[in-house]
C-alpha cells in the first residue's frame, strides 16, 4: 500500500444552508487538496459528517469526489460501525471499484473486550473485496484497541494492511511501529501526532487540518518522512495553534469555519452538530489571516 504513505485528508461533507450535500463546493475541497499536493482522499470518514448523512448522501458525495479526482489521488472509503454484519454486508454491496482501501472504526457504543474487537475485524476483512486500514479513536468509540489487539490483527489477518491510530498515546503507537510485521502501516489519526509518528516509523497521517492547508501539511509530513526534523517541526509548530484551535468546538465544526474563511464552502453542519461560534470563527480567520501575512 505504497500510494498510502505521506498526507491523507479526511474530506468533509460541505452542506449549503439548507443542509443538503452541496456538490459544487465538494468540488472545489477536492481540487484544492490535489493542487495542494496531498497525498490520497478519504472519503466519508467521521470528519464527513458520516453520521447524519443518508445512504443517498454518500453516494453521492462519493460519485462527487471520485469524478472530480478523476484517478489522480488514490482514495479510501470509510465503511465502518458497530454491528459487525451489517459492515460486512455494506462491503458486500457497495462498489468499491474506484477505491484502494477501507477504512473501518473500531465498533462504538456496544464497549467490545479486545477478543469482540479482534472478532469485528476479522469477519469484516474476510468480507472486504478491498484491503482494510483499522481505525482506533477511543474519544469517539468509547473503548481504546490496545498496541495488543492491533498487532493481532496485523500478523493474523493479510487483508488489514495498516491502522489509523488517533488514541493520542505515543507510547502505544512506539509499541505497534516496533512489532508490526514488515509492511503493515501505522497512520496517525490527529493531526498533532502526525510528525511525531511519521518521525517514529509510522507511514503518514490522515489529517483534518491538511485538506484546509494542504501545502503546509504535506511539505510537513514529506520533511518528516525525509527526517528533516528541524525543518519539519518548524512548520509543526507553527501549525500547532490551529490544529488546537480546528477541534475547540469539535469536529467538523473547526475545519469548516477554516474552509469558510478561505471561500471553499459554508461552515454549515447537521444537527446535533453546530457550526463553531463567531469568537472561534474569529480566531480561525485572524490566524489564517496572519499566516498568509507571513508568507507574503
Amino acid at each position: 500500500m505504497e500510494q498510502l504513505v505521506g498526507t491523507g485528508v479526511a474530506l468533509v461533507t460541505p452542506f449549503t444552508e439548507d443542509f443538503s450535500v452541496d456538490v459544487n463546493a465538494l468540488e472545489r475541497i477536492v481540487e484544492h487538496n490535489i493542487q495542494g499536493g496531498v497525498d490520497y482522499l478519504v472519503v466519508m470518514g467521521t470528519t464527513g459528517e458520516s453520521a447524519t448523512l443518508s445512504k443517498a448522501d454518500k453516494l453521492l458525495a462519493m460519485d462527487v469526489v471520485v469524478r472530480t479526482n478523476a484517478g489522480r489521488l488514490p482514495l479510501v472509503l470509510g465503511v465502518g460501525g458497530n454491528n459487525t454484519a451489517a459492515v460486512a454486508e455494506e462491503l458486500n454491496t457497495l462498489d468499491l471499484s474506484d477505491f484502494d482501501a477501507i477504512l473501518s472504526v473500531s465498533p462504538y457504543y456496544n464497549k467490545p473486550t479486545q477478543e469482540g474487537i479482534y472478532q469485528h475485524f476479522k469477519f469484516i476483512a474476510k468480507a472486504s473485496p478491498k484491503p482494510i486500514i483499522l481505525y482506533n479513536v477511543p474519544s469517539r468509540t468509547g473503548s481504546n484497541m490496545l498496541a495488543e489487539t492491533t498487532l493481532r490483527l496485523a500478523h493474523d489477518v493479510p487483508n488489514i494492511v495498516a491502522i489509523k491510530e488517533a488514541s493520542g498515546d505515543m507510547v502505544q503507537i512506539d509499541k505497534i511501529i516496533k512489532e508490526k510485521p514488515e509492511g503493515f502501516m501505522v497512520i496517525s489519526g490527529d493531526d498533532f501526532t502526525a510528525l511525531p509518528t511519521v518521525l517514529a516509523g509510522g507511514s503518514g497521517v490522515i489529517s483534518v487540518l491538511g485538506q484546509g492547508l494542504p501545502g503546509h501539511f504535506s511539505k510537513m509530513m514529506n520533511l518528516g518522512l525525509e527526517e528533516n526534523v528541524d525543518e519539519a517541526y518548524q512548520i509543526h509548530h507553527k501549525l500547532l495553534p490551529l490544529m488546537q484551535l480546528i477541534f475547540e468546538e469539535g469536529n467538523p465544526a473547526g475545519i469548516k469555519s477554516v474552509f469558510e474563511s478561505l471561500g471553499l464552502c459554508k461552515s454549515t453542519v447537521r444537527l446535533p452538530l453546530v457550526e463553531a461560534t463567531p469568537s472561534l470563527k474569529n480566531r480561525i480567520g485572524a490566524f489564517l489571516k496572519a499566516m498568509d501575512t507571513a508568507h507574503a
